[in-house]
C-alpha cells in the first residue's frame, strides 16, 4: 500500500555542512535541504507552538539548521504559508527536497532519519487520497460503512506491522506516531460519519448506531498534550467531541451552531479532556470558531459565559474578551467612522473616500490567523461572483512588504500599530466589515469563511 522504502533520490550538496567527516561523530542534529520555487527566504522549525530555529535560504535555495539538545519527537516546519510535520531524533541529519508549487506531493527526504519521515509523508498523501473515497462511503448505511472501514483499517495495520518487522530497532516513540498517522484518520472519519451521512442524504435526523461502531474509543486517549498540534490526532479528538455532543440530542446543523450546542460542546470538552493545556486549546478554538461561523456581531452571551467559566487560561480569556470588545464597534446600521489606511506607494487614504458610493467589503487580516493563499483564493472567488462590490484587504500591523501577489495591488492596504483603527481591532484577529453605497454597515463582523457571506453579498448587490 505504501512505497516507504524510497531510493535515496535526494542529492543535496550544502556547502556549509562541514565538520562531520567520516572520522568525526557529531552529537548535534541537522535539518536542512533545498526548496525549488521558494515562496519566502526562510524556513521556520517548530516544536509544538514554539519556534526552535529560523533557517534562511542561501543563493542556491538550500538551508541548514544545526540543532543542539534535540528531544526525540514530532516537529513541524513552515515555509511560506505551507507546513509539514517531521520526526527527529538526536544526531539525525535529515535533508529534504521539495518544490513549493507542489509542497507535500514533491517532498522527499534523505540522510539519517529519512526513512521514517518518508513513510510519514506517504501516510499524509494517502490520507489526502482517502478523502475522495470517503465522500462515497459516507452515503452507505452504518453496517456497510463499518465493513468497508474494517477492511481499510486492516490494510493500514498491515502496513504498520510490515514497517515494524523490518525495523526492529525503531524507537517506541516513532512506532507510536506511525500507528497514529495510519489509523487515526480512519477513526476520525468514523466519528464524522453520522453528520456526514445525514448531510449527504439530506436528512434531518441522525440514525441510531450500535455502540460497537465506536469500539476504537476504548483504546484511544484524547488528551495527549504532545500530540495536540498533530493533525491526525487533533482531528480525531475534535470529531469525537462534536459527535459526542450531537449524541446528547441535538439535531444536525450545517450553517451555524446553536447557542445550546456550543454550550454542550464546551461542557463535553471540559468533561472529556483532563489535560489543562489541551482542554483550554479546544475550548478557545470552539468558542472563537463558532463565533466566526455565525458571521455577525450577534453574540451568544451564554456560550461565552460558559467558556469563561471553564477555561483556566488567562491569556486565552483576554483574547476572547478583546474579540467581544471589538464587536461593540462598527455594528450593523451604523455609519462607518473614518480612519486612514496606507497603500503600497506609502500613500494615506481615507476609508470614507475609498468606499464613497460603492458597495464594499473591508477585510482586516493577520497572518497569525489566516493565510494569504486562503485570502487570495476566497477574494478572487467572491470578486468574480460579485463584480459590482469593491473588495479591500487591509493588513493589521502591516508594512510595505505585506502585499498579496495573487490579488490586485490597488485594493491592498495596511495599518500600523499607531492607527486609530486598532481601537476596533484589539484582538488582532481577522474581521470583515460590509458597507453599502451610503457608508452604512450591513455587517460589522462578517467572516469570508462563513457560508452566510454569499447570501449577504448577493443582498448587497441588489442595493
Amino acid at each position: 500500500m505504501f512505497k516507504y522504502l524510497y531510493p535515496l533520490l535526494l542529492a543535496i550538496t550544502v556547502s556549509f555542512f562541514v565538520g562531520c567527516s567520516s572520522n568525526t561523530k557529531h552529537t548535534e542534529t541537522y535539518f536542512g535541504g533545498k526548496i525549488i520555487n521558494p515562496k519566502s527566504d526562510y524556513v521556520v522549525l517548530y516544536s509544538m507552538d514554539k519556534v526552535i530555529d529560523t533557517m534562511y535560504l542561501a543563493k542556491d535555495n538550500t538551508f541548514l539548521g544545526k540543532l543542539e539538545s534535540v528531544n526525540e519527537g514530532l516537529y513541524y516546519f513552515m515555509h511560506g504559508n505551507e507546513n509539514q510535520y517531521i520526526y527527529l531524533e538526536p544526531q539525525d541529519s535529515l535533508m529534504l527536497r521539495l518544490n513549493a508549487w507542489s509542497f507535500d506531493e514533491s517532498m522527499v527526504f534523505a540522510g539519517k532519519g529519512a526513512e521514517r519521515n518518508n513513510i510519514l509523508i506517504d501516510c499524509f498523501l494517502e490520507d489526502e487520497k482517502d478523502n475522495r473515497m470517503f465522500y462515497k462511503l459516507n452515503h452507505l448505511e452504518a453496517n456497510e460503512f463499518q465493513r468497508k472501514i474494517d477492511s481499510l483499517l486492516a490494510l493500514k495495520l498491515a502496513t504498520y506491522e510490515e514497517y515494524v518487522s523490518k525495523h526492529p530497532n525503531e524507537t517506541n516513540g516513532f512506532i507510536q506516531i506511525l500507528k497514529i498517522a495510519l489509523t487515526h484518520p480512519i477513526y476520525a472519519r468514523i466519528e464524522r460519519y453520522p453528520i456526514a451521512h445525514v448531510k449527504n442524504k439530506n436528512k434531518t435526523e441522525f440514525h441510531t448506531i450500535d455502540s460497537s461502531f465506536y469500539n476504537h474509543r476504548k483504546i484511544i486517549p484524547i488528551d495527549n498534550d504532545s500530540l495536540l498540534y498533530y493533525p491526525p490526532y487533533s482531528k480525531y479528538v475534535r470529531n469525537f467531541l462534536y459527535n459526542t455532543t450531537y449524541s446528547l440530542g441535538h439535531k444536525p446543523m450545517s450553517n451555524e451552531y446553536s447557542s445550546d450546542f456550543t454550550i454542550d460542546l464546551l461542557k463535553t470538552i471540559d468533561h472529556s479532556i483532563t489535560s489543562k493545556k489541551s482542554k483550554n486549546a479546544f475550548l478557545k478554538q470552539t468558542v472563537i470558531g463558532h463565533f466566526y461561523r455565525k458571521s455577525s456581531c450577534d453574540v451568544n452571551k451564554k456560550a461565552f459565559n460558559t467558556y469563561f467559566n471553564l477555561s483556566t487560561s488567562a491569556k486565552d480569556k483576554l483574547l476572547v474578551e478583546q474579540l467581544l470588545s471589538d464587536c461593540m464597534s462598527f455594528r450593523k446600521g451604523q455609519r462607518i467612522v473614518d480612519f486612514m489606511i496606507t497603500d503600497f506607494n506609502n500613500g494615506s487614504n481615507s476609508i470614507k473616500k475609498l468606499t464613497k458610493n460603492k458597495n464594499s467589503l473591508l477585510l482586516f487580516w493577520n497572518p497569525s490567523y489566516i493565510t494569504t493563499d486562503y485570502i487570495s483564493s476566497r477574494i478572487n472567488y467572491l470578486s468574480q461572483k460579485f463584480p459590482d462590490i469593491q473588495f479591500i484587504q487591509i493588513k493589521i500591523d502591516g508594512s510595505i512588504k505585506d502585499r498579496i501577489h495573487q490579488l490586485d495591488i490597488k485594493n491592498q492596504f495596511f495599518i500600523n500599530s499607531n492607527n486609530s483603527a486598532n481601537k476596533f481591532l484589539t484582538s488582532k484577529m481577522p474581521r470583515t466589515i460590509i458597507l453599502n453605497r451610503k457608508g452604512v454597515i450591513t455587517n460589522g463582523f462578517a467572516s469570508i469563511a462563513s457560508k452566510k457571506i454569499h447570501t449577504e453579498l448577493k443582498s448587497l448587490s441588489k442595493y
